[in-house]
């Protein structure tokens, strides 16, 4: 199986790929459009701010590239934010896959949310064998607002979707690669779509 990370300068790559390698696959980590289109599966992660990281897609093309990919793609905490219409950080226009916008928590929380919180209402083959309730760990200051695309929910000072699905592609606002044994199971659920 070819999965392919894209590279765009947006950090967390390390811990992607040993998650990956602890589950039998090797990754190549590219931004060559011929290498992502040829992938299985593609990764879109993101560690970072959302205007930057925009600007970077934008730079190499792959803000185009990526809403017409026809194989799963998995959007991971700002991959995820990006892949959604807008978002407040940076007052960036996204990329429109999901149809939401990303918000910041409010100061009536402690921001950002970082560490174990649980995911429940689940929906999506990505979640099978994941019991409800099931803590992942997050690191985040923004999170995107409820839609028809939400499938999974996380309570943070306000109920938002820490999970979305449209069509091939699949966002979690959660680090599937940190959240131990069942993070490694939606990452293999998703190696499995």
């Amino acid at each position: 199986m070819k999965l392919v990370i894209i590279d765009y300068g947006a950090g967390n790559i390390k811990s992607i790929q040993f998650a990956f390698k602890r589950l039998g696959y090797d990754t190549l980590l590219s931004n060559d459009p011929e290498e992502i289109k040829a992938a299985d599966k593609v990764i879109f992660p993101g560690v970072g701010e959302a205007s930057s990281a925009m600007e970077m897609l934008k730079e190499s093309g792959l803000d185009k590239l990526i809403p017409n990919l026809k194989q799963p793609v998995l959007g991971i905490c700002l991959g995820m934010q990006l892949m959604c219409l807008h978002t407040e950080e940076g007052n960036t226009i996204g990329l429109g896959i999901f149809q939401t916008n990303v918000k910041r928590f409010s100061d009536d929380v402690k921001v950002p949310q970082m560490g174990w919180n649980v995911i429940k209402d689940l929906k999506s083959d990505l979640f099978k064998d994941i019991k409800e309730s099931e803590y992942m760990y997050l690191v985040h200051s923004y999170y995107a607002e409820h839609c028809n695309e939400t499938i999974a929910k996380t309570d943070y000072g306000i109920n938002y979707a820490s999970a979305l699905q449209h069509e091939n592609f699949y966002g979690t606002q959660f680090h599937p690669e940190k959240s131990g044994s069942k993070g490694a199971k939606i990452l293999e659920n998703f190696l499995n779509l």
